[in-house]
């Protein structure tokens, strides 16, 4: 039932390195463009999945609530200090790792493609989406590893448990993913990209971990039926 979301994060951890490897051949005014047209990608997926949203306010409502959980737990400081755990064992030096590890777990976990592929796992036992996804996330990987640094093969943990966790659920969670909460969630989940563009290319600062609570409160607003 796990093959899937094993695949996809094996893919994540492969292309990673490999992204890694090759990013030490690249020149750094290269990797420095690179960067620059991944961040700016990630701001226009993030637009394409908030612009798709028909209720803008469940959107709002969640970033609300959703964040005042996640800066309650504080979600970015435990995953910053996983990230600078993993850099100290590694002995690498700058903010490379909890950063990339921060921002390539948001970018893999957000979106419809991640729940989806853990529905068809976990109720049919077939695991195409989660394979399709694979490939995508895996050469992405290469791509960011080459200028993010291996904290991008890290991200695959958490993906792996969201998704592992989603595929174990599903039979109790497909009957209540309609398709209004599927868009609720992919807007929310925008609005989080276009935050991590914003903060990956400096423009303003934001701790996005600390909103993802909000991926989940849509479905509680449209269930409890006050949209």
């Amino acid at each position: 039932m796990l093959t899937g979301a094993i695949t996809n994060a094996v893919a994540i951890v492969i292309g990673g390195i490999i992204g890694t490897k090759a990013g030490k051949l690249i020149p750094k005014r290269h990797s420095d463009l690179i960067l620059v047209c991944l961040e700016i990608v990630v701001l226009v997926l993030g637009i394409g999945f908030a612009i798709k949203s028909a209720n803008i306010l469940i959107v709002v409502i969640s970033l609300v609530i959703g964040g005042l959980i996640g800066e309650s737990v504080d979600i970015d400081g435990r995953m910053q200090k996983l990230g600078d755990a993993v850099q100290k064992k590694l002995k690498t030096e700058g903010a490379g790792i909890p950063s990339a590890f921060v921002a390539t777990t948001l970018i893999y976990c957000v979106g419809s493609m991640a729940i989806l592929a853990s529905i068809e796992s976990g109720i049919q036992n077939q695991h195409s989406i989660h394979y399709a996804k694979a490939i995508i996330d895996g050469l992405s990987a290469i791509f960011f590893a080459s200028t993010m640094g291996i904290g991008v093969s890290l991200s695959a943990v958490p993906v792996l448990l969201y998704q592992g966790t989603l595929t174990l659920l599903a039979g109790f969670v497909a009957p209540y993913v309609t398709n209004e909460i599927m868009t609720e969630v992919s807007a929310t989940g925008g609005v989080l990209l276009i935050a991590l563009a914003l903060s990956m290319l400096d423009i303003k600062k934001i701790k996005v971990a600390n909103l993802i609570p909000a991926l989940i409160v849509p479905v509680f607003l449209i269930l409890s039926g006050l949209f």
